[in-house]
């Protein structure tokens, strides 16, 4: 395993405002990378886009044609693209029951999902035409374990997880390697009013930065199709997942 040396590499960073994209973020640009954020978030994307060096673009994952700009504008910028963090994401607000919105519910699977799916679209020709490169997706521990308190967010990460499993072999003969973060509770915007609950019961919450560990790990590897967890009190490592019965 060889560390990630950044220098001469971009990378673009879905929902790189805040939280974890912004962690990941600084943590890239130290390593000399040149980075390109893409938010809805504008005064605090661009203010860390020149704090890193970097540059910022007004990106709604929900919307296809955001994020191929966002691609372009880092291409333009820098001439090429070597990563793609797909990080955007929130939390549903709304369940199956009495209390169904389906706005909400929408909402939820745009971000989280579709986001994924326009970014891996728009990403794929300039990592191509670069030689090969990374995605890294942000799904969550949601997304490998029931989750019966938001079943709408654990189905949509859970399909993040479905897809990168299908991409990573499916792409890794070109040398686009694409993986899947898996992070429980982080110390993040997304944990809202939950946050008290979680501390009330003694549930752990995640730093930031042991997530950001992990997604470097991802980097510094060399396989593809992985989910990677990152949970409390464990070495965060690829989900092994069982084999599925076949035919006899």
């Amino acid at each position: 395993m060889v560390a990630f040396d950044g220098a001469g590499k971009v990378a673009l960073i879905t929902g790189g405002s805040n939280g974890i994209g912004a962690a990941v973020a600084r943590r890239l640009a130290g390593r000399g990378a040149r980075v390109v954020l893409a938010d809805i978030d504008e005064e605090r994307g661009g203010a860390l886009a020149a704090e890193l060096g970097g540059r910022f673009v007004r990106c709604d994952v929900r919307e296809p044609a955001d994020s191929t700009a966002a691609v372009a504008a880092a291409v333009d910028a820098y001439g090429g693209l070597d990563l793609a963090f797909l990080n955007a994401g929130v939390s549903t607000g709304t369940g199956l029951d009495g209390d169904f919105d389906p706005a909400l519910y929408r909402r939820a699977m745009a971000i989280n999902l579709d986001g994924v799916v326009y970014g891996v679209h728009a990403a794929l020709p300039a990592l191509r035409a670069r030689g090969g490169g990374d995605i890294i997706a942000t799904a969550s521990m949601a997304g490998l374990t029931a989750t019966p308190f938001d079943p709408i967010y654990g189905a949509n990460k859970a399909a993040v997880v479905g897809l990168v499993r299908a991409l990573g072999p499916a792409h890794a003969p070109e040398g686009i390697r694409v993986n899947a973060l898996c992070p429980s509770f982080a110390d993040t915007d997304i944990l809202g009013g939950i946050k008290d609950h979680l501390a009330e019961t003694g549930f752990p919450i995640l730093e930031v930065e042991k997530v950001v560990e992990a997604f470097m790990a991802i980097l510094d590897g060399d396989d593809a199709g992985e989910a990677w967890f990152v949970v409390p009190g464990r070495e965060s490592g690829p989900f092994k997942f069982r084999g599925v019965p076949g035919p006899r």
